[in-house]
């Protein structure tokens, strides 16, 4: 018996679950520190590859025309599989003198727009900006938006970030066959992360 009185199979117990708790939160920790790590990894992993998309030609092969909505051509020139859905940048070829898009919101977007050909006018929230060849317009996520083509001929570069689900939308829009009717289009906006808040803009 020890002089102190404390029994030996009690301090030895005491030791083991002292072990074995130390031993399972160094297990925990490490777990937790490794996904952390990885999941770090993944967000900040870098784009390795470069690629150019010649003028006139689609990152994915396909000129997506819309039809519905409005009758715009638009060609992926950066996809979400390039950017590991970082960001999406399309040619859009307006074909849709006074015409455009519903009033719309993307919920975890933003949408940058840059004018190459023509003229168009936009609504972002309560403002309405004209613009012409060579302005760039910044249309924040969650804040609703719509642009009307107020010329014959049109072009823009439209950037998404991130990516979204926007090819998949275009690639959807393009496959119709008849006029579709507001609630299809409203279907179709929401099932690819938007939603139909309003009508078109009309010309002034």
């Amino acid at each position: 018996m020890p002089v102190d009185g404390r029994s030996p199979n009690i301090d030895v117990s005491n030791t083991a679950i002292m072990q074995r708790r130390r031993f399972v939160l160094s297990v925990f920790v490490t777990t937790v520190l490794a996904t952390l790590s990885n999941a770090s990894n993944l967000i900040t992993m870098p784009i390795k590859n470069g690629f150019i998309t010649h003028s006139g030609e689609a990152r994915n092969g396909k000129h997506l025309t819309m039809k519905g909505v409005t009758a715009n051509t638009l060609d992926m020139k950066i996809g979400s599989a390039d950017t590991d859905g970082g960001l999406a940048v399309f040619e859009q070829i307006g074909k849709s003198p006074n015409g455009g898009p519903p009033l719309h919101i993307h919920a975890d977007q933003d949408e940058y727009f840059h004018v190459l050909e023509g003229k168009y006018r936009f609504q972002v929230g309560e403002q309405h900006f004209p613009a012409s060849i060579g302005d760039t317009i910044f249309l924040p996520r969650g804040v609703p938006h719509a642009f009307i083509q107020l010329t014959d001929h049109a072009r823009m570069l439209v950037t998404y970030q991130p990516a979204g689900d926007m090819e998949a939308f275009f690639q959807e829009t393009a496959q119709w066959t008849l006029p579709p009717s507001k609630e299809e289009v409203a279907r179709v906006f929401r099932a690819h992360g938007m939603e139909v808040v309003g009508p078109p803009l009309q010309v002034e």
